[in-house]
């Protein structure tokens, strides 16, 4: 009997350790194709004729899609099976890195808008996954999300310069490699859609949390959402220009590595703001440092100083990573039940996303206009001073709760 328990415990431990690969590998996927076009959108440029306000589209087309597809990424979970949409939107991410590598302008756009559909599954997904199926960890794993990603970004980074400079099909072939990593994914995760539970979890979860209609009512859900949507323009505004901004200054395979660097500090950053949030009851501590350390990384690019560019990019690094495991970590910390924190963060990523998706366009459109880059960082540095004052509102100790909807 003993023996039993023990292979049982095995299988059980087994399990659970290949959920977490999974989990890993699928947040792998949900920044590496995007980070990967930073470095090369110059070559990307170049190559197909269009305009540095184009270009940004590259980065604001998945945030669209992030927008369009949030709201309903529960809905559809809900009746598939989280398992099984996340293994569907992984496949579709593989066909969008594919198709986006094409020899068309046109299959550029259409490829990057159908991994940002795919990627805006998992984004609302992976942290409900999380909560449901590791309630007592869930800011460890929140940690492991979130560090997967951003160590997987960090590598697109660096290595994306590098790829395309070292094959034939230039920064096409830069592009396809990310096909890879979306079908390992695939491969590991397909064990899970053996999981039957999930269906009947989702539906009790929904019929005890608050309605979500009054989410769209309460305050503390749009501040929850605008700082969302501020940290992911600082973001996606960062991986669209920052390597442009560093190539005013030192060679372009030297602004790839210091991409690379802001990237690999947000890695250590994205784990711990997580797991220090959840031991806190107030997480304005960790805002104040977040938003202060944001603002000097972009302030110091102003100087346009070399000597100063691998501190700005720590600085960032470290704000960003932070930035996003806080807004994800919001979720939860200011909801009651798994599928209050679902919902609110099918809202948060929706309209934060439409805010982000403004950015890198916006960014784009200010260079062009000014052909400079000044007044485009001291937008960034604007958006770092919302990004405090909403921070500091939401990190006070209180969550939506259906009480709330009398006082409201």
């Amino acid at each position: 009997m003993s023996e039993d328990k023990a292979v049982l415990h095995g299988a059980t431990r087994g399990k659970l350790w290949l959920l977490v690969f999974g989990i890993l590998l699928l947040a792998a996927n949900l920044r590496a194709p995007l980070t990967a076009v930073g470095p090369i959108v110059g070559q990307i440029r170049d190559e197909t004729g269009i305009t540095n306000t184009i270009a940004g589209m590259l980065t604001t087309l998945p945030l669209l899609a992030f927008a369009l597809l949030s709201p309903v990424a529960p809905k559809i979970s809900r009746r598939y099976g989280v398992e099984k949409t996340l293994f569907f939107s992984t496949f579709l991410l593989f066909v969008g890195v594919l198709i986006r590598a094409f020899h068309s302008v046109w299959t550029l756009f259409i490829g990057t808008a159908l991994l940002g559909f795919a990627i805006a599954l998992g984004n609302v997904l992976i942290p409900s996954l999380i909560k449901r199926d590791f309630p007592q960890r869930v800011g460890v794993m929140t940690g492991m999300y979130s560090m997967s990603m951003n160590l997987w970004a960090a590598i697109a980074s660096g290595v994306s310069i590098p790829i395309s400079q070292s094959t034939p099909l230039g920064w096409r072939g830069s592009l396809m490699c990310w096909a890879a990593l979306a079908l390992l994914a695939l491969i590991i995760w397909f064990p899970q859609l053996k999981n039957k539970q999930h269906g009947t979890t989702a539906a009790n979860a929904g019929a005890k949390g608050i309605k979500s209609g009054y989410l769209w009512k309460s305050p503390l859900a749009w501040k929850v959402t605008m700082f969302m949507g501020l940290q992911s323009l600082v973001f996606y505004v960062g991986i669209a220009w920052v390597p442009q901004i560093l190539q005013s200054t030192v060679s372009a395979s030297a602004s790839g590595w210091l991409l690379f660097l802001m990237q690999i500090f947000s890695v250590p950053a994205s784990f711990l703001a997580p797991v220090l949030a959840g031991r806190s009851s107030d997480q304005r501590g960790l805002v104040i440092a977040t938003c202060g350390l944001l603002f000097l990384g972009y302030a110091g690019l102003l100087t346009g100083s070399s000597l100063l560019l691998p501190l700005c990019m720590i600085f960032i690094g470290i704000a960003v990573g932070s930035a996003f495991s806080l807004a994800v970590m919001f979720f939860a910390l200011r909801t009651r039940s798994m599928n209050d924190a679902a919902e609110l963060s099918g809202m948060s990523q929706s309209i934060g996303y439409l805010l982000a998706a403004f950015g890198p366009t916006l960014f784009g459109f200010m260079y062009d206009l000014t052909q400079g880059w000044t007044i485009p960082i001291l937008m960034v540095l604007v958006v770092s001073l919302c990004l405090l004052f909403v921070g500091l509102q939401t990190g006070r100790n209180v969550q939506i709760s259906p009480a709330d909807e009398k006082a409201a």
